[in-house]
């Protein structure tokens, strides 16, 4: 059985690890290197955003996630697209680059050369502006979690500095790199409103911040929820009235951290004997009549949407794993063994408000992440789901593959770059004059390990079985996480 499993295998782990190799150019250029044609009425650009350092002058990176932000840019216009990538010139950033050495540690493990006396007691946090990448309010800003987005110039991608919103931000304040953007909000006249977060922690207790911004990046409305314990939570779901967010499990104990033993990451311990808590958060004022339910402990980093099906009944459609994956401080995540990880699936939740009962079902097997939908659809009743998936239908691996799929039928499409293609997140662009929900562009950017380096592939969102355009790039681009088109 286990040489069964290992002959049907897609993939080599050499090929995959190559992508995770550090890319120092920053380059521009004309994509001239084309099969296919560009679709003539994609006429905007895709931003990508992810880590482009792996090592900091030689020091290897615990973690994939510790990595310095770099920004990509592919600009269309008819029936053209030029490419062009800049790292976020963070404080931190600029102040390794001048001393050639490491002189942060990483969040999710990384840790300064010399040991745990080389790390005691700092516990200052490096912005890597690596998340993901949004242009709202005439700003492009590169997004991280736990610190305030870097503001960049959208035309040549250089960095403008931090940026606090207009003030809104105060010192200390966290701008999730999950925004959700209502593209009908009741709150800003049915006109786009951007829907974003941050989390406090504060002793035993977390503050969820909730920010509303109109399309000219102007505060709507700003509100907060303290929720007993520990907040991991990296992306929420909106609907028309409610924020909706789910609390997995997790606890933190930070000594092995300020003792320099241990990343920040490795410090969280989660917890599959106790439930995962759904935390829905009124978007009208007051926002007083928070709805808390509970259900089966598991772990997501993703949602794909969420939408009301009545005044009692919300459905939200996430990825989930069984557990989180803990970050083992012995081994380098490139020697990872996936048939020992918990795969993430596509599950759907069923709140009823009424009964504060929750119940969830399969929407499929297959390992998968990265979930991306119509724009127009976000918290509301949807029928396609775009997402990164692995060849093989059942068992775990890296993203290989573009899965579309039909959340009425059942139905799915699926094109798998494999054995040698890896895949990560895919953007949805509609078309102008679309008419169906799936009448759009899907944008996907492939690592080809064969070549080293990264295709931006374009399909037609109708129909996957082929695309319509490969773009090969000069040069790989590290396997990035977030983007956005404008």
């Amino acid at each position: 059985m286990q040489q069964l499993e290992k002959s049907s295998q897609s993939y080599s782990l050499t090929d995959w690890r190559q992508g995770y190799e550090s890319q120092y150019q920053e380059l521009d250029y004309v994509i001239d290197d084309i099969e296919g044609e560009i679709p003539s009425d994609l006429s905007g650009t895709l931003y990508r955003n992810g880590p482009g350092l792996l090592d900091v002058h030689g020091t290897p990176l615990q973690h994939p996630f510790d990595g310095d932000g770099m920004i990509c840019s592919f600009s269309f216009n008819n029936g053209s697209c030029f490419f062009r990538n800049r790292f976020v010139k963070t404080k931190e950033y600029l102040e390794e680059q001048k001393a050639g050495k490491m002189l942060y540690r990483g969040v999710f493990g990384s840790q300064k050369p010399g040991g745990w006396l080389a790390n005691l007691f700092d516990i200052r946090v490096k912005n890597i502006a690596n998340t993901n990448v949004i242009y709202w309010g005439d700003k492009l800003l590169a997004l991280w979690e736990a610190a305030h987005p870097y503001r960049l110039n959208p035309d040549n991608l250089e960095t403008i500095g931090l940026d606090n919103l207009d003030g809104i931000l105060q010192k200390g304040d966290v701008f999730s790199a999950h925004p959700r953007i209502d593209r009908h909000s009741q709150f800003n006249h049915g006109k786009p409103s951007l829907v974003n977060f941050g989390i406090k922690q504060e002793g035993v207790s977390s503050t969820i911040n909730l920010y509303e911004f109109d399309e000219l990046g102007k505060i709507i409305q700003q509100y907060s929820h303290k929720t007993p314990g520990f907040c991991f939570i990296h992306d929420f779901v909106i609907t028309p009235n409610y924020c909706i967010f789910f609390q997995n499990p997790t606890s933190y104990n930070p000594l092995p951290f300020v003792f320099g033993f241990k990343g920040a990451g490795e410090c969280l311990d989660f917890d599959n004997s106790k439930p995962t808590k759904i935390i829905l958060i009124p978007r009208h004022a007051p926002h007083e009549k928070v709805i808390t339910l509970e259900t089966e402990a598991g772990f997501i980093f993703h949602h794909s949407n969420a939408f009301e099906i009545n005044n009692q009944e919300i459905v939200v459609d996430s990825v989930c794993y069984a557990q989180l994956s803990q970050i083992d401080p012995d081994n380098s995540y490139k020697e990872v063994d996936f048939n020992k990880l918990a795969p993430g699936q596509l599950w759907r939740f069923k709140l009823n408000l009424a009964t504060k009962k929750v119940t969830k079902e399969l929407i499929n097997q297959r390992c998968v992440e990265f979930p991306y939908i119509h724009p127009d659809n976000v918290g509301r009743d949807y029928r396609y789901i775009f997402i990164g998936a692995t060849d093989h239908p059942t068992n775990n691996a890296p993203l290989q593959a573009l899965l579309k799929l039909d959340l009425v039928t059942k139905e799915e499409q699926l094109y798998s770059f494999a054995p040698k293609g890896f895949v990560g997140e895919p953007v949805f662009i509609p078309k102008e004059n679309g008419v169906s929900e799936d009448d759009g562009w899907v944008l996907n950017l492939i690592y080809d390990s064969r070549h080293h380096r990264s295709d931006l592939v374009i399909f037609d969102g109708k129909d996957i079985s082929q695309p319509v355009a490969t773009l090969h790039l000069k040069q790989h681009i590290p396997y990035g996480l977030h983007g956005s088109y404008h």
